[in-house]
């Protein structure tokens, strides 16, 4: 029986890009594997048009093939392949599979892997106060945690858990597909090469159990709205062994009524009389550190700036600390 033309397979011009080649071999793979259909005589049926699929696409990735194919045809193709008539060196054939691969099994190639816990964000709302002279804040974060009974083996007790009978052990399946040996997580034991008979009752055979932690936090002075803090380790455990997740605690500071933040100084305006401002004088001012006195010299203008050194906000980067700027208000 005469073989079909290569680019017909794939549903393709014959002036097709290598990127639409792929394309196309994609979408036809995932239509024909065997693994995919309903019956048996599904499978059969798309066993045959896998491996059509396959030829041509691993012909027409390599550019030395495509040439003697799209000259001499079939009988071209076969010059210079191995003993089974098809070569993987195409450039383009393995990465393609590989993605075909990735689509079927989730990319996953080995079984019971450590996977590491997810990272959580706490939201911390701050008074303007707190944001600069910082503080000691207790955060209640619940979270997944690796459960304390079963020590995160998921089983009520040692003897409970068994070495899977389909795979032995070693958590995947290896099976024959066309010209492929391809390898997956074992469809009884989920990949772990284990089967817990009597689960956890605390976790119910999970591995986590989830709860809340009080979790103490130094909030350092400086901070400002936009930051995060990170807390290694601190977030959602992970499963098989895998390390914990890290805790973001992102800050938000809530607007003061007389203060603003400028950079690493504190502004607040000062309204004044206007006979002050022409003569001189000393008015009372609100500071953070409660209220001071200071000198407003004689031809203060509208919006001059008045300055106490050391009075704003420390520096998180350095030793430095900002001033307390008074905006003048006539």
């Amino acid at each position: 029986m005469s073989k079909r033309d290569y680019y017909e397979t794939l549903g393709v011009e014959r002036t097709a890009s290598d990127d639409e080649l792929k394309k196309a071999y994609r979408k036809m793979a995932r239509q024909h594997h065997p693994d995919l259909q309903a019956g048996e005589a599904q499978k059969k049926a798309s066993e045959e048009r896998f491996k059509e699929v396959n030829e041509a696409y691993e012909t027409l990735s390599d550019q030395d093939k495509r040439k003697r194919y799209d000259m001499f045809g079939h009988a071209g193709a076969q010059q210079g392949s191995g003993p089974e008539g098809f070569g993987f060196g195409g450039s383009g054939f393995g990465d393609a599979f590989n993605d075909i691969f990735e689509d079927f099994f989730g990319g996953q190639r080995g079984g019971n892997r450590a996977e590491r816990g997810n990272d959580l964000q706490y939201n911390l709302e701050l008074t303007f106060e707190e944001s600069v002279y910082g503080k000691e804040a207790k955060l209640k974060i619940p979270r997944w945690e690796v459960c304390s009974d079963c020590k995160g083996s998921g089983a009520k007790s040692v003897a409970s858990i068994k070495t899977c009978p389909s795979c032995k052990g070693a958590g995947q399946m290896r099976f024959q597909q066309g010209f492929f040996s391809i390898s997956r997580p074992c469809g009884q034991c989920e990949g772990a090469g284990r089967i817990v008979t009597e689960p956890c009752h605390a976790c119910q055979g999970r591995q986590r159990t989830y709860r809340e932690r009080t979790i103490a936090v130094h909030i350092p002075a400086g901070i400002e709205s936009g930051m995060r803090l990170r807390l290694s380790n601190e977030g959602e455990h992970g499963v098989n062994g895998g390390p914990p997740g890290d805790l973001y605690v992102a800050i938000t500071v809530k607007p003061h009524q007389i203060f603003q933040r400028q950079g690493h100084d504190i502004l607040c305006e000062v309204p004044i009389h206007f006979v002050t401002a022409v003569l001189g004088g000393k008015i009372e001012v609100p500071t953070l550190k409660g209220n001071t006195v200071i000198k407003i010299p004689a031809g203060t203008q509208q919006d001059k700036i008045l300055r106490i050194k050391g009075l704003g906000i420390p520096s998180l980067k350095s030793q430095s600390t900002g001033d307390q700027l008074f905006a003048i208000k006539i």
